[in-house]
Formats: structure tokens, C-alpha cells, sequence
């Protein structure tokens, strides 16, 4: 078996009007809830949070959009390499724009970014990872994650997108990966 190796460096990211384009997902899976020994179950939906690197709080699997990918591939490699996940993405959360206090270049001056979210359904936690030995993984309800999430924007996206997208009955609105139109890049 192959070494995972995480994407480095930023020659081939994606900019777009001045902001440079990001890619990330809230991963999430269902756990079944029984009250009292009950026979009967309940199914309880938890999301995935990492810590940051950078500081306190915890966030979600997100990073650059390169060049030689969809937004929906460069989700989905940033959740295997941060969070050791893998899954299918199954909704667009939306775009959520905000500025990185850390990440300025040439061609994000004033180091604005857009992040297409998603959500994505997680079949598979790896036991290795690129990033394992500088991430841990928490599964939150929906309330614990809101109350550690790092960047409003993130919170946002949680309490807004995901949040909304739940309540709605969580319905697939993108197509399976490999099928014949899975390759749209929102934008």
C-alpha cells in the first residue's frame, strides 16, 4: 500500500475576482441514539470537526482549489488529508466568502477567500493519514460544533447550510461521484 501524502505549496490554486478559491465539507455521519434501553432508535446526526493548527477551536476539512480539479474532488482530498475521511458529497452548502488573516499573495493581496462547502456523507475512517500527526478528529452533535467552531464563516456554514439542509430531510442534490454529470464546479 502507497504512503498517503498530503497537496503542498500554491502553484497551481485557483483564483477568481481577487479572492482565491477554497474547497472544504462538513463530513458527517449517523449514529443511532436509544433512550432507556428502549428497543427502539433513534438516528442522530454527528459531523466531523478537526483542530486547527493555527490556534484554538476546532474546524472543518478545507483548503486550496487547484487547478487540476473540481471544486467537489479538491473537498473531498482536503477531507482525506486533514481529517482522514472519505465519503460521498451529497449537497452544496453554498459559497462563503471571508479574509485570511495569514494568507496573502500576489494575487490575493488583501487575502480574501471563497469557499464552496459541502457535505459529505463519511463511509471510511482511515486509521492513517497525511495529516494525522497534527490532527484529531471529534465527532460533535450539531450544537457542540456551532459552539467550538473557529471561523464564523465556518459557523455559518454549519448553522445556515448544514443546519438548513438538515431540517429540509438532508436530500441528495448532487449526483454520485463517477456518474456521467458529477463534474460542475459551483462558482
Amino acid at each position: 500500500m502507497s504512503e498517503l501524502v498530503a497537496r503542498t505549496g500554491r502553484h497551481q490554486q485557483r483564483y477568481e475576482g481577487g479572492y482565491r478559491l477554497i474547497a472544504g465539507c462538513i463530513p458527517f455521519k449517523y449514529r443511532n441514539v436509544t433512550e432507556n434501553g428502549d428497543d427502539t432508535s433513534e438516528k442522530m446526526v454527528e459531523v466531523l470537526m478537526i483542530n486547527s493548527t493555527g490556534g484554538p477551536g476546532l474546524l472543518f476539512p478545507k483548503g486550496g482549489w487547484e487547478n487540476d480539479e473540481t471544486a467537489e474532488e479538491a473537498a473531498v482530498r482536503e477531507a482525506m488529508e486533514e481529517a482522514g475521511v472519505r465519503g460521498d458529497l451529497v449537497h452544496f452548502l453554498g459559497n462563503y466568502s471571508f479574509k485570511s488573516k495569514t494568507l496573502q499573495d500576489e494575487y490575493s493581496p488583501e487575502g480574501l477567500c471563497r469557499a464552496a462547502m459541502y457535505a459529505l456523507n463519511v463511509e471510511e475512517e482511515l486509521e492513517c493519514w497525511p495529516e494525522k500527526s497534527h490532527r484529531q478528529r471529534s465527532w460533535l452533535t450539531i450544537p457542540e460544533a456551532i459552539e467550538c467552531c473557529r471561523h464564523a464563516w465556518m459557523r455559518e456554514a454549519l448553522d445556515q447550510g448544514f443546519s438548513k439542509w438538515y431540517a429540509d430531510g438532508m436530500n441528495r442534490t448532487l449526483p454520485r461521484q463517477g456518474s456521467p454529470d458529477s463534474s460542475s464546479d459551483p462558482q
